[in-house]
């Protein structure tokens, strides 16, 4: 590097910069300033670690893997429900130079198998509750772990024939730092997620040590969270809202304490804000319904929230009013990826107003809907009308939470990523003022008798039925149509029948006569990913089945 080209020298300030700016150090300077302090607290142990005491916790793992040879950029991956040994995995391998990996415990065997083969670890940790599932798993899997290792927080259960359990492979290891002075760069791969695949096989994305930095001081400035803060990710650990929105990484790089939930029920998340005195609740929209219900009839002292985050899916308007009456008047919703954490915010002052919006750009991102063509992408400034009704592609550019790249996966990567934006496969509108809202992912755009009807639109039309529940609307094949509209509803009320939805849709001032389903179906649940999702390709497999079989019932 020439030093001619600068106006001071920057030698030192390359050299620290890039080897001392990263996640753990954020994490150790809390060591030593907060030694005392909570930082991990499991209600089901009853048992709180402070900083000093999450520290060590950390070495010892550090150490048993390194004994087991984990060095540099080697995976160490995790299948956990969420648990204080979730959050020594995450913090632990950073200080060796590894990548962590936790990964999705609702996946099926083979899904598990195919994330083994993909991301080969070095070490493989499994949880106590998805013990056949990884055992499994791990028979299938061409790549063979050196060490496999169960979780078992209550070390009641034996593990399955070649593995130890997680007391016996950190036990006798030493607590001090492994002392490795700079064990990563800036730009190393820190941690690695999979996509939680609403459409087909799962993708590895990368996170280095600057998108991990700032993706926590995204949420720190945008809650704004404190080390006063007691914060409770009511989703699972393993995704990117779990992980980076007020779950460990950025309350542990705050100084704040983090509350494990390992499995939710309202009950549940709402008794432990009153004994924990929680600030900070996030979770999927579903969650805030039930917490709202129950809540209606079972009220909790919920003082000590300063507010409810959600993501995964957009607050419909008359929902978000009664949230905000019963549970905290401070709803935010964060609108992103795997591939870029959040990109959009509804902050409180923005609802219930723009309920059903995904809010503006977040203050590091910009976000854009650009037009959609048949043979290409639109290049990044192309855009749809500023309107909120021409519909577009939305892209997102967030340079500080995104890699720009999947892992083993260039085709996806060239597709995906296009001049420092993110072609991230959701349609939507936007408003003169920048707010985005959603209608769907091009993926799931139904094409009935040449018109684009999205499915998010119908669904919130459904929604508002006062016996409905909730919905989720995909298409079937019709000879006639191409496409014909179908809606899996589960019933709030028994006595709700196809004839009552279809007369409230086609009655709706919102709803063209061509959108509205032509065939229903009454369901118990919805297929949903860990980020609060639909996932609809599995409904629409189920609707083809079900169409063949007869089961449809005709509006």
């Amino acid at each position: 590097m020439n030093r001619g080209d600068y106006t001071y020298d920057i030698c030192m300030f390359k050299d620290i910069f890039e080897y001392e700016f990263t996640y753990l150090n954020g994490f150790l300077r809390n060591v030593h300033r907060f030694a005392g302090k909570p930082a991990l607290t499991c209600p089901l142990r009853g048992k709180t670690w402070t900083y000093a005491e999450l520290n060590r916790e950390c070495n010892r793992l550090a150490h048993a893997l390194l004994a087991d040879g984990v060095g540099k950029n080697d995976v160490v991956m995790y299948q956990l429900l969420n648990s204080a040994e979730f959050v020594f995995l995450y913090l632990a391998p950073q200080k060796i130079g590894a990548i962590n990996c936790p990964i999705n415990f609702r996946l099926a065997y083979g899904e598990t198998a195919y994330i083994i083969d993909d991301s080969k670890p070095a070490v493989f940790f499994y949880d106590v509750e998805v013990k056949e599932t990884a055992e499994k798993a791990l028979a299938m899997a061409r790549h063979k772990p050196r060490r496999v290792v169960m979780v078992d927080p209550w070390a009641k259960e034996k593990p399955f024939a070649g593995s130890i359990t997680f007391k016996d492979y950190v036990k006798n290891q030493p607590e001090h730092d492994p002392d490795i002075p700079r064990p990563k760069h800036i730009y190393d791969e820190t941690t690695r997620l999979y996509t939680s695949g609403t459409t087909g096989r799962p993708k590895g994305v990368p996170i280095n040590n600057i998108n991990e930095v700032l993706s926590a001081h995204d949420v720190i400035m945008h809650f704004p969270l404190s080390p006063l803060d007691k914060t409770m990710n009511m989703s699972p650990w393993f995704h990117r809202g779990g992980l980076h929105s007020g779950g460990p990484n950025p309350t542990l790089y705050v100084g704040g304490e983090v509350i494990v939930l390992r499995q939710f029920t309202p009950r549940t998340c709402l008794d432990y804000v009153e004994k924990y005195g929680i600030t900070f609740l996030i979770g999927a929209p579903p969650m805030l319904k039930l917490l709202h219900d129950f809540q209606s009839k079972n009220p909790r002292d919920l003082s000590s929230l300063k507010g409810i985050v959600t993501m995964g899916a957009p607050l419909e308007r008359e929902a978000c009013i009664k949230f905000q009456q019963v549970l905290t008047p401070n709803i935010f919703n964060g609108y992103g990826t795997s591939e870029a954490f959040w990109n959009t915010f509804l902050r409180p002052y923005d609802l219930p107003q723009m309920a059903g919006s995904a809010g503006r750009a977040c203050t590091d991102d910009d976000v854009a809907v650009v037009k959609i063509y048949p043979d290409r992408r639109a290049e990044p400034d192309d855009y749809v009308a500023k309107d909120n009704r021409e519909i577009g592609e939305i892209i997102v550019k967030a340079p500080a939470k995104t890699t720009y790249s999947y892992v083993n996966n260039p085709a996806e990567s060239e597709r995906v990523f296009y001049k420092g934006w993110i072609y991230i496969g959701d349609l939507g509108t936007w408003d003169e003022n920048e707010y985005i809202t959603v209608v769907g992912r091009k993926d799931d755009m139904i094409i009935s008798a040449g018109e684009n009807i999205y499915p998010d639109q119908v669904e919130e039309v459904i929604n508002e039925h006062p016996k409905v529940k909730e919905s989720v609307v995909i298409g079937v094949p019709d000879e006639i149509r191409g496409e014909a509209v179908v809606a899996y509803v589960i019933k709030a009320d028994p006595s709700l029948t196809a004839r009552e939805l279809d007369e409230h849709c086609r009655n709706h001032p919102m709803l063209a006569m061509y959108k509205k389903p032509r065939y229903y179906r009454f369901v118990e649940e919805i297929p949903y990913t860990a980020t609060g999702k639909k996932i609809r390709y599995k409904v629409k497999e189920q609707a083809i089945r079900d169409q063949q079989a007869g089961l449809l019932e005709r509006a």
